[in-house]
C-alpha cells in the first residue's frame, strides 16, 4: 500500500538534498505514519487505519466517528 494517511490524505512530497557546497540531489520526505487499531463505537467494531501523527490529533479532537465521515467526504477512505 501507498504511504498516505487515511485521514488526513497526507503523502510524501519531493525536495532536495542540499550539501555543503550547496549541490542538490532529490530526495523524498516521507510522511511519519502509524498502522493503528481504533475501537468505533458507532459501529462497534474495530477499525485498523494507516494514520499520520496530524491525523491522530484530529482523531483526538473530532472523534472516530467524526474524523472518518470527514476523510470519506474528502475521499481519502
Amino acid at each position: 500500500m501507498s504511504k498516505i494517511c487515511q485521514i488526513t490524505g497526507k503523502k510524501a512530497v519531493i525536495g532536495n538534498n542540499v550539501s555543503h557546497s550547496k549541490r542538490r540531489t532529490k530526495r523524498k520526505f516521507d510522511v511519519n505514519l502509524f498502522v493503528k487499531k481504533f475501537y468505533w463505537v458507532e459501529q462497534d467494531c474495530w477499525v485498523s487505519l494507516k494514520v499520520s501523527a496530524n491525523g491522530l490529533r484530529v482523531i483526538n479532537k473530532l472523534g472516530l466517528d467524526a474524523a472518518i465521515k470527514r476523510a470519506a467526504e474528502k475521499g481519502y477512505l
